[in-house]
């Protein structure tokens, strides 16, 4: 089986241009492609994880990754699954979230001398001069069917800034520059990109012919069904002081049943042949290969020291014999107490465990918050400074917790 099977046959593969000439050459390991990341943060997230995944895989069988940092299209933001614009940065914050970016890659991609490339499209598209842009690629884009596009459906109903109008040409720039420059002939991106991708694709071909071999494909994302990367609507990240090794195994342990072998087919190295024979467990053995989905996948992101933490933590948890070493900790100090003590909405919102005080007093409420196991029915529970010092196992639910201490 060659790689672009191996592809198909592990579910990443959504739509593709020239399919044969694509299976040949990602076979023949001669693709030079591209995957882009906006910096619209200072951390990769785990809906990152099939884009770095794919990477892996194609340099292991001899293909050539670009990882393509967004320093110029972040400065516009894709309007893409938007219904609002995003937040504007800065240039200075910008180039923190890329440096940030690189570190993590480097965890899955080997940079150097004819090995992967890392390159901002900052370097090309903001010394453009706009009126050049228009000229030079202005005429290849109809506008009729831009607006046809599913990346700007949902902000039409809102209202489409001219500005995120842009992005489209951006990324379509973005592929037309790195083709030229860099012999990339390859694009990836997730199947919601599917027409700013194209748009690059026909640019080089108006651009440069017919004959010029720039092809396209696009990778299964949320829309498909699996929902990575958000928990209580916090995005899971992987730099473990936003997302520590813990929550990050966590998030993984706890995915739905009906997602936990797309997970694993998609986004672990395990054999194709060992996933087969777990397609067909069923019931509680679902649980252990939950426990494989995130062991592997913390393993990769944190380390294999940091996934046995994880690992240890979570049974001694889940089994009753303890509370973890490793697990979810907020440390209080005396200026977080009033009159000695704090109360239990205000506790949940400060370990996360809610988003703000109506969450909190919504869940208390409706009977979902424990303290050492015990139900939490009183919105005006209070901790004392001697029950805080002892350490207190706050839950939110079956699946979300956090010892707090007080120092």
């Amino acid at each position: 089986m060659g790689i672009y099977e191996e592809l198909v046959a592990r579910g990443l593969i959504a739509q593709v241009t020239n399919e044969e000439e694509i299976r040949d050459m990602v076979n023949a390991g001669k693709a030079t492609f591209y995957i882009g990341f906006d910096c619209t943060a200072d951390s990769l997230t785990a809906g990152h994880f099939m884009a770095l995944t794919l990477m892996k895989r194609l340099q292991q069988a001899g293909n050539k990754p670009i990882a393509l940092i967004g320093g110029g299209t972040t400065m516009i933001g894709d309007p893409s699954g938007r219904t609002d614009m995003r937040k504007m940065l800065t240039r200075e914050d910008i180039d923190h979230n890329a440096e940030c970016f690189r570190r993590q890659m480097e965890k899955f991609i080997e940079f150097g001398p004819d090995k992967a490339l890392m390159v901002n499209n900052a370097d090309w598209l903001l010394g453009l001069n706009y009126v050049e842009l228009l000229r030079e690629v202005g005429a290849c884009f109809s506008v009729n069917n831009m607006l046809r596009a599913e990346c700007y459906k949902q902000r039409m109903e809102k209202g489409l800034s001219f500005f995120e109008f842009n992005y489209m040409i951006m990324q379509s720039y973005d592929f037309y520059y790195l083709f030229q420059h860099y012999n990339c002939n390859m694009q990836f991106g997730g199947d919601d990109q599917w027409s700013n991708m194209l748009g690059g694709t026909e640019l080089i071909r108006k651009k440069l012919g017919k004959d010029a071999h720039a092809m396209t494909i696009t990778l299964l994302t949320d829309s498909h069904g699996m929902k990575m990367g958000k928990t209580a609507g916090n995005a899971v990240w992987l730099d473990p002081n936003k997302t520590s090794p813990f929550d990050f195994y966590q998030y993984w342990r706890n995915v739905d049943d009906a997602d936990v072998m797309k997970c694993i087919r998609m986004l672990t190295f395990l054999p194709l042949e060992q996933i087969d024979e777990m397609s067909k467990w069923e019931g509680s053995q679902l649980n252990r290969a939950k426990e494989i989905l995130a062991y592997e996948l913390t393993q990769m992101v944190h380390g294999e020291e940091e996934a046995k933490k994880a690992e240890a933590s979570a049974k001694a948890l889940f089994s009753g014999g303890g509370t973890g070493e490793n697990m979810p900790t907020t440390e209080l100090a005396e200026s977080d107490l009033t009159d000695g003590g704090i109360d239990v909405l205000s506790l949940l919102v400060k370990t996360g465990l809610c988003p703000s005080k109506s969450d909190a007093r919504r869940n208390v409420q409706q009977g979902g918050v424990t303290a050492d196991d015990q139900k939490v029915t009183d919105i005006g529970a209070l901790f004392t400074a001697e029950q805080l010092k002892k350490g207190v196992l706050l839950k939110r639910g079956k699946k979300n917790f956090n010892k707090v201490i007080l120092k």
